[in-house]
């Protein structure tokens, strides 16, 4: 059957994904011979047959670049015919319009040559400077001479590789992975009675990811940070927190990306010298509202694992390193969980999104017996095992993970890891056990030189939330004696604090949620005047009542627990880089047989830190 120029073109439309007359389709590619739809005329009159190039070229508005229709030609391909467009983060818009390249002085031998062929051919002279004169940003030669060398090129430099053909990327598709049976396959009985290759999920070989998705993460003061470790210091127990701030463009990095953290909310949660629960929080969808109305976002979580050295000099355990475990299996798992919770918007994946941005910072001791910041992520198949529900922590051995073996229940794909054997061959293993170094992504976190300050810094700040076993609550009387406190004729630079616009919130006696937009957009903006026309609102002046007549209780004395009450309240150092990171090589040396599993699936709420001594 010939079929028709008209239909040939609907069938283009649906493919990929345009609209009725969104698109021309050309014979050459200088965009003469168009093809023109009608319903009398078939390809065979047009002497188009079977194999023959066309060229396809989206239909733009006047002044847009080819740049932005390779983007919009690669969005249409990859979203399914009906569904809207995905709205990737700001920073990720920001990163795809930056050109990227890192640009060299060139060679003083190149130059004659470069003009020479100028005058020659233009076309020569642009492919000439590709090779000579800049390097792309995922050109692992570069990453390597960078101080320190960069192990993990930047998510948009990976997306720049996968798109730098001569096809810009039209057919790239970045896949989610998945470890369930396909649904809706009838050929055969439902697992465990049927399963065939078309429903079957595929095995999994563990890679060392070679992008990562944030590149950097900084704490904008030290004062967030001693804050937070003031917790551990006063009962010398584990403490956990989530990291609001807001991703920005990491410059160190070509299309890197830093989390830069500016308030850190503490959940409820019960914590000992060895582990932590997380408690459900009532106030955590709140949270994220107020957060975002100051342009802030969650981008991660923080624990600490921290165990006191000396009392008398102020140091702490160092008891995390090559030798031992940089996260356990339980921590790479919640970390999963978490950043499963936050997927990363993409517009290149079929789903809408691929990977996440949500990272993980430990407080651990350092290789100096101080205090060191550690960030981390795991990779996308860690993400993909623990979403699944295939990957087990092994309770004796922190080190080790253990992919889960099929079941009645559930079908679970066989995962694989490389290694290397007492002779030096490579050798393929299957994960039962599994190292976690293989899942793990070290991110660097530091501090600025010069801090910045979201919200302001008291010499007497408000009490930080979920702190009552400390004798710190959040109450009025606490509100009184901080506005006692701070006196400062600028009425932005008092209330411009993280945990008391929470307080304001989420109080139950007289929350302020319907009213305080406002005052959430004077502090973003640091606008004065704004915080002046809300404080002469009917709600403040409620506050200030409440506060006049709180009663006036005695301050309750902080618990301590034995053993620290010497420790200095602020004896740590700025965190210097990382000492240390997940081997390069697949080298295993000898781990601990395995005496047990831990035979049930480990929740997001219970996060067990185990410690080699």
């Amino acid at each position: 059957k010939r079929e028709t120029v008209a239909t040939f073109l609907k069938k283009v439309a649906k493919e990929f994904g345009f609209r009725n007359n969104g698109f021309s389709v050309y014979v050459n590619r200088n965009r003469t011979g168009e093809i023109t739809a009608s319903q009398n005329k078939s390809l065979h009159l047009l002497k188009i047959k079977h194999g023959d190039m066309l060229f396809l070229f989206p239909s733009s508005p006047a002044g847009s670049s080819s740049e932005n229709m390779d983007t919009s030609i690669s969005q249409g391909l990859l979203r399914p015919l009906g569904v809207p467009p995905v709205v990737e983060d700001e920073i990720d818009q920001y990163l795809i319009k930056q050109d990227g390249k890192i640009y060299r002085n060139r060679d003083q031998q190149l130059t004659p040559i470069c003009s020479v062929i100028n005058v020659l051919s233009d076309r020569c002279l642009t492919w000439l400077s590709f090779v000579w004169c800049f390097w792309q940003p995922f050109d692992e030669d570069y990453l390597n001479h960078l101080e320190p060398p960069v192990k993990h090129m930047s998510f948009h430099a990976y997306i720049r590789k996968l798109t730098g053909g001569a096809d810009k990327g039209k057919f790239v598709a970045l896949e989610n992975i998945s470890c369930k049976i396909k649904s809706g396959c009838e050929g055969h009985p439902p697992w465990p009675e049927g399963i065939c290759t078309k429903c079957q999920p595929s095995a999994i070989t563990l890679n060392r990811q070679k992008y990562r998705h944030v590149d950097n993460i900084m704490f904008e003061n030290h004062t967030l940070a001693d804050r937070f470790l003031d917790f551990w210091r006063k009962t010398g127990n584990q403490h956990f927190g989530y990291l609001y701030g807001r991703y920005t463009e990491h410059k160190d990095i070509p299309l890197g990306i830093r989390a830069e953290v500016a308030a850190i909310y503490e959940p409820p949660q019960i914590g000992t010298q060895n582990s932590l629960e997380l408690l459900e929080d009532p106030k955590a969808e709140v949270v994220d509202e107020i957060a975002a109305k100051l342009g802030l976002r969650k981008v991660g979580w923080i624990f600490t694992d921290l165990v006191s050295e000396d009392t008398r000099k102020g140091t702490v355990r160092y008891s995390r390193n090559k030798d031992t475990y940089f996260l356990s299996a339980e921590e790479c798992i919640t970390a999963g969980n978490f950043q499963n919770r936050h997927p990363n918007i993409c517009r290149l994946s079929p789903d809408g999104h691929f990977g996440s941005k949500f990272v993980t910072v430990m407080a651990t001791g350092g290789p100096d017996n101080q205090v060191h910041f550690e960030g981390y992520q795991v990779s996308n198949q860690c993400m993909a095992l623990v979403r699944d529900e295939c990957l087990l922590p092994c309770r004796d051995a922190p080190e080790l993970g253990y992919a889960k073996e099929s079941s009645s229940e559930q079908y679970v794909p066989d995962v694989f890891y490389k290694d290397i054997d007492k002779f030096g061959n490579e050798i393929t293993q299957l994960a039962r056990p599994l190292p976690v170094e293989y899942l793990i992504i070290d991110i660097t976190t530091t501090f600025p030189k010069d801090p910045v300050y979201t919200f302001s810094i008291s010499q007497n700040p408000f009490p930080i939330e979920n702190r009552d076993v400390l004798g710190e609550t959040q109450d009025f009387h606490s509100l009184a004696t901080y506005l006692s406190q701070n006196t400062s004729s600028v009425f932005l630079d008092v209330i411009s604090d993280f945990h008391l616009l929470l307080f304001l919130v989420t109080n139950e006696v007289m929350p302020l949620q319907d009213s305080i937009s406002l005052l959430l957009e004077a502090v973003r903006t640091r606008n004065e005047e704004l915080a002046q026309t809300w404080k002469k609102s009917e709600q403040w002046a409620t506050i200030e009542q409440l506060c006049s007549k709180s009663p006036e209780l005695p301050a309750l004395a902080p618990k301590v627990c034995s053993g620290s009450e010497h420790w200095g309240p602020k004896q740590y150092p700025p965190p210097g880089p990382k000492t240390g990171a997940p081997p390069e090589g697949c080298g295993m040396k000898q781990r601990p047989s395995i005496l047990a599993l831990c035979g049930r699936d480990v929740a997001l709420e219970s996060l067990v830190l185990v410690r080699l001594d």
